[in-house]
């Protein structure tokens, strides 16, 4: 997902189980339309190799959001 899409990934949960994983996602850019676009590209990688075993959820998060 790094190479293809450009989000930072991590597994955050399940990292004992070798059937299971929770992955998080980071994207970032300078519009919300792109990151929009960014995400629902990210979503249909996802979805497309795991279709009956993947659940996606996103949040957009500004820098604001972040710093208060």
């Amino acid at each position: 997902m790094r190479t293809r899409l450009g989000a930072a990934v991590a597994e955050v949960d399940f990292q004992d189980s070798w059937q299971r994983a929770t992955l998080s996602a980071a994207l970032t850019s300078g519009s919300l339309p792109e990151l929009e676009r960014q995400a629902a590209r990210l979503e249909r990688f996802v979805l497309d190799r795991h279709p009956e075993g993947a659940w996606v959820e996103s949040q957009v998060i500004s820098h604001d959001d972040l710093t208060g």
